[in-house]
């Protein structure tokens, strides 16, 4: 933490630039003791004296050790201060640098034995410091003194300065104050000679010679003394217009350094960006300073200087620009002393004249700076050391630094803003692509223009290397090539001889500065399953423990090689995937590789089969392993977000010939394919297990596969496909003696046939219900009654399907199963409604409707709500109908399924008859 101690004016304490409160104000003035005489030890007599003086109160020792007690209460956590009591008194440790009055005394110091340059800004900061007498407010006799000792001092100095400015020919500025000092020391005569010598230079020599006069007249009453021989000669060369008094007259202002490189052609948006660093460095009370983060090639320079030249105008006094080369190919990153002696001549400063020691040099510098409107931009920052020691201390001036990474202790200790770029918005890639290769041949080709964006990402350098191909070959047209970029990549923004034109390049600069474990997660990170990662699965993926894969994603987040999301996501822009995915195979080992990709795709499947659990207690394959997901909510929100990971998982096993995971990943996934209606994902994974299912020992994998299969061709209409591969599955299952299989392969022919409204459905349903009850399986037994009820009541056969429907509906209450129960209520409704009892049909359908909405299942009800609509309009209820429908469409169109039939159904209820 920084600390600032202020007793040059009212006692203050700052820590951070945040005021610290320490107290009313005579405890102030406690501290204030303390301040001036740091480096001595007081004792009690002593404070009480500075303090009180001669009114110290009979309760004054008590009172002083409150208030020591306060001090070191509210000092010691900043780590700024403490106050500490030795033999003899008490101390208060503190920067001597950190206390204004001793900053004062050394920057006066400092001026007396510099050139008059740097001379001429020392002062300057020097007096800025003062913000009223010393010690504001306290009067006692050891004040009294301290503060007139202190005053020849300010005086001293002031006078010096005025003679550097005199000498550099700021006479007009001194005028203002001169006499504001003169009316404070009317009787000093060297001051008097200051103020008549630049009235004289400003071309006001009445003025001059009336000044003079003042001051004899004031001697003369007050001392009965004459004007010294100095000022009376200059008041002879005054009155006989000595030449040599204007010889220095004109003016030599200080030097205005103009470093910035030029404004950036062909810029373009950027708008909200603009906006955002005129608001940050808009503050007057403290050194604005904005940091620009991004990925490598985003445009932060760019954004920079587009930003400076269109504000030159609020810095008159200089811009000062050093490229730190903090990411760079073939420079080291800019030495402090480099960046400050380029700085330090470009403020005028006599190279040969320069302090030896850094610390030196750096306060030199702030004090060039202080007071002056200044712009320093610090471009390709990568590092806070790098940039801390270049920034002034005055609030006139504005700093702006570049660079990929997070630079914390700026953000911290200086209160710097940060703007991290992303890609182009649309509309403003589309301009930058416009602005590089004209209206005519963009407007000639839109869709290749857009597919151009699209495939560079809208990452500006990426969008500037294609506009350069397409400049370039004028003659190639844009659809050509788009279609290059779309074959080859990354390669296609590659360059072999220029690497700052070079997307891969630039690209590979920001890894300079990790550490070999960061590199090697960089790289995995573009080969891991899905579109994005969390902090769980990139543990298993780099295989090193939580806390330092959660530091790893921070660094690469720093680095603008990984942006966070919402909900704790890590995502990579295509582009910088694509460099990570390259860098992966030619940097790391295919052991690595296969070692890290089993790891995360093991903990997808892990994860998955424990969610499984909560959607399917009945499933066969039930999950051993440890409890990752704690309740059904949290196993349907698991599963929602990492869906497309364990697709991708799935793939990844496959490419790897793992057979056994991509078999139960397809297990995994199928109680929440229903849940949440994803047939043509059920569709695509049970065709990957049966794939897999042919390299695996056990024969019952084989049934399984094709049964699922079989039942995702029935769900999703095909019926020709369903039946054959649900034979496939029972072949296996009846030449292996699998009881359980064959009756679920059974139980799945029921529904395929159902399609057909073939009396097989049912004939398949009894013998599943045989086949389960052999098992004593009471789950199993349940779901077969209620499949013969279901078709029973398809073939009208009533009494028998409500018989075995509330014998169904028992069990499930029984073995406390609401979804088999939701199932089984759907068919007691369909029931109901079937043989006119409308009203207990609605009841059936709605407290089945509860059931599904409670356990988060989107994709049952819209069957259910189908028949509820029916019941609904039966008894005249057709608003409620249409709801329910509604209802239908929405999650539908939510699934990404077809909802014209309810669509119609509605427009058919609520169109005029």
């Amino acid at each position: 933490m920084a600390g600032d101690f202020r007793v040059l004016g009212p006692v203050e304490v700052f820590v951070d630039g945040r005021p610290v409160e320490v107290g009313h104000a005579r405890q102030r003035y406690v501290l204030a003791a303390l301040l001036i005489e740091i480096g001595q030890r007081l004792s009690v007599d002593q404070l009480l004296d500075r303090v009180w003086g001669e009114q110290v109160p009979s309760s004054g020792r008590d009172t002083l050790y409150s208030y020591l007690s306060h001090l070191r209460r509210v000092l010691r956590p900043t780590g700024t201060a403490d106050l500490v009591r030795g033999t003899g008194g008490y101390e208060l440790l503190v920067d001597r640098d950190a206390v204004d009055l001793h900053r004062f005394r050394r920057l006066v110091a400092e001026a007396g034995n510099a050139d008059s340059t740097a001379a001429v800004a020392l002062f300057g900061e020097a007096s800025a410091l003062w913000r009223g007498e010393l010690c504001a407010g306290l009067d006692t006799p050891w004040v009294r003194s301290v503060r007139a000792g202190l005053d020849r001092q300010r005086l001293a100095a002031e006078l010096d300065h005025a003679d550097l400015r005199l000498s550099a020919g700021r006479h007009t500025e001194l005028v203002d104050d001169l006499t504001s000092l003169a009316a404070r020391y009317p009787w000093d005569e060297r001051l008097a000679g200051q103020l008549m010598l630049a009235l004289y230079r400003s071309g006001r020599q009445a003025e001059a010679l009336h000044r003079y006069q003042e001051l004899r007249t004031q001697l003369a009453e007050e001392l009965g003394t004459d004007p010294g021989p100095d000022v009376q000669a200059l008041h002879q060369r005054i009155l006989s217009a000595d030449s040599a008094l204007v010889a220095s007259s004109a003016e030599r202002p200080p030097v205005v350094p103009r470093q910035l490189p030029g404004a950036p052609r062909s810029f373009t948006g950027r708008v909200r960006e603009l906006a955002d660093l005129s608001r940050a460095l808009g503050h007057e009370h403290a050194v604005a300073i904005s940091v620009i983060g991004g990925a490598g090639g985003i445009g932060k320079t760019t954004l920079a200087l587009a930003w400076a030249h269109h504000n030159l105008h609020r810095f008159p006094d200089g811009q000062l620009f050093v490229d730190l080369h903090g990411f760079s190919p073939v420079r080291r990153p800019t030495a402090q002393d480099d960046a400050l002696l380029g700085f330090l001549t470009a403020l005028g400063v006599d190279p040969d004249r320069l302090p030896a020691d850094p610390d030196a040099r750096v306060a030199l510098y702030r004090s060039l700076t202080f007071g002056r409107r200044m712009l320093v931009l610090l471009d390709n920052a990568a590092t806070a050391e790098q940039v801390i020691p270049l920034l002034p201390g005055s609030p006139t001036c504005t700093v702006l630094v570049t660079g990929r990474a997070v630079l914390p202790s700026l953000i911290d200790r200086h209160g710097a803003h940060h703007l991290r770029l992303d890609v182009l918005p649309r509309a403003e890639a589309a301009d930058l692509l416009t602005a590089r290769l004209g209206e005519h041949r963009v407007a000639a080709e839109p869709d290749a223009a857009d597919q151009l964006i699209d495939l560079c990402g809208r990452h500006p350098l990426a969008l500037a290397i294609a506009a350069r191909d397409a400049a370039t070959r004028p003659s190639i047209r844009l659809a050509e090539l788009a279609d290059e970029l779309g074959q080859l990549g990354l390669a296609a923004l590659a360059h072999d001889t220029d690497p700052a034109a070079s997307l891969p390049s630039v690209l590979s600069w920001s890894l300079r500065h990790l550490t070999e474990q960061q590199r090697q997660v960089f790289a995995l990170l573009g080969v891991a399953p899905g579109p994005d990662i969390d902090l769980p699965a990139a543990t298993a993926l780099s295989g090193v423990p939580k806390a330092s894969a959660a530091a790893t994603l921070r660094v690469l987040e720093d680095h603008a090689l990984l942006d966070r999301r919402p909900n704790g996501r890590y995502t990579m822009h295509d582009l910088i995937r694509a460099y990570a995915t390259t860098s992966a195979h030619q940097h790391l080992s295919e052991q690595v590789r296969r070692s890290a990709l089993e790891r995360v795709v093991d903990f997808y499947l892990h994860t998955a089969q424990a969610a499984d659990r909560f959607l399917d207690p009945a499933s066969v394959e039930v999950y051993a392993g440890p409890l990752l997901v704690a309740d059904l909510p949290a196993a349907l929100a698991w599963l929602d977000a990492h869906h497309p990971h364990l697709l991708s998982a799935q793939r990844t096993a496959a490419s790897d010939h793992r057979h056994q995971t991509v078999y139960h990943v397809a297990h995994a996934l199928t109680a929440f394919h229903r849940w949440r209606g994803h047939r043509d994902d059920e569709l695509t994974v049970w065709q990957a297990a049966a794939a897999a299912a042919e390299h695996l020992p056990d024969p019952a994998t084989i049934a399984i596969a094709h049964r699922f299969l079989g039942h995702s061709h029935a769900t999703s209409g095909r019926h020709d496909q369903a039946v054959e591969h649900l034979h496939r599955s029972l072949t296996a299952a009846e030449n292996s003696n699998l009881d359980y299989h064959q009756a679920a392969t059974h139980h799945a022919l029921a529904l395929a046939w159902e399609q057909r409204d073939d009396h097989r459905a049912l004939e398949h349903a009894v013998h599943a219900l045989r086949l389960f009850r052999l098992q004593e399986n009471p789950a199993w037994e349940a779901e077969a009654l209620n499949a013969v009820g279901w078709y029973a009541a398809r073939t009208e056969d009533y009494d028998t399907a409500r018989d075995h429907c509330e014998a169904a509906l028992a069990l499930f209450r029984q073995i406390s199963q609401p979804h088999g129960e939701a199932n089984t209520l759907d068919s007691l409704g369909y029931i109901e409604h079937q043989t006119g009892n409308h009203h207990r049909s609605i009841s059936h359908y709605s407290a089945a409707l509860t059931l599904l909405r409670e356990l988060g299942d989107t994709a049952g009800p819209i069957e259910i709500l189908d028949r509820l609509g029916h019941a609904h309009r039966a008894v005249g209820q057709q608003e409620h109908a249409a709801t329910a429908w509604q209802e239908a469409v929405d999650l539908c169109r939510a699934q990404g399924r077809d909802a014209d039939h309810f669509q119609h159904q509605i427009d058919d209820l609520l169109s005029p008859t």
